[in-house]
């Protein structure tokens, strides 16, 4: 701990490791996209369409598709039953614009299966939230009060929320891919020699969603080598 007090913390490099890793995953999901949105679907069908087919395909009439401004902010809002398709996706006749539009699709068939997963990750995601922005201002604290063991080890456990919510992440992103190819599929969307192309798109995807798991386990790993002691070498 003597390099934290003289202005200089080794466990910084946990840190750097976990950027550098989601900066590779984001670079490598983006350059994927962008060779697929240049392929236009056999079926000439747009994102939204796509969506809306899934959609009906499974029963599921109370999910509006909307437009969203940005590039790859597609998500799916559980709370208000709406699948929001970006720029890139949602009036896009591209095997990727249909993979992407596919995959939320897949969050709203988990939504509505009652996929168990989902409705963990959605339930925990506001107190991961307060967690994650009060655990680093708690271990301040802490040490500031004489390394105060029990606000110090609050704050570890508030953080390790967020390793929670992402191992939770990982596999509902996965089920969604899953869902989506098989979807695409069973509606005509793709052909068969185009799934393999959708199916790199999300791939790439999910590793971002990798990225982000190990980047807050490394980061949780540097809480635990700062603070995990609860005390301050002399």
């Amino acid at each position: 701990m003597r390099g934290f007090y003289f202005g200089f913390d080794p466990t910084y490099i946990l840190i750097l490791i976990g950027a550098v890793i989601c900066m590779i995953a984001s670079a490598k999901l983006r350059s994927t996209y962008s060779k697929y949105s240049r392929i236009r679907s056999m079926s000439g069908m747009t994102g939204a369409e796509a969506a809306q087919r899934i959609l009906y395909s499974q029963g599921i009439r109370d999910v509006s598709v909307e437009h969203v401004a940005g590039d790859l902010t597609d998500h799916y809002d559980p709370r208000s039953h709406v699948l929001r398709l970006s720029d890139t996706t949602y009036g896009d006749t591209s095997v990727a614009a249909i993979g992407v539009a596919a995959h939320e699709c897949g969050h709203a068939v988990q939504h509505a299966t009652g996929y168990a997963l989902l409705n963990i990750r959605n339930a925990i995601a506001p107190v991961v939230s307060i967690g994650s922005n009060l655990s680093w201002p708690l271990i301040l604290l802490g040490v500031i009060l004489s390394w105060n063991p029990v606000l110090i080890r609050i704050g570890i456990w508030m953080f390790a929320l967020a390793v929670i919510f992402q191992l939770v992440t990982l596999p509902v992103e996965l089920d969604a891919s899953r869902r989506a190819l098989r979807l695409l599929k069973e509606n005509g969307i793709l052909y068969q020699d185009e799934v393999p192309s959708a199916r790199r798109v999300l791939s790439a995807a999910a590793m971002t969603y990798v990225a982000g798991l190990l980047s807050v386990i490394l980061q949780m790993l540097r809480l635990v080598l700062l603070f995990g002691g609860n005390r301050r070498d002399d």
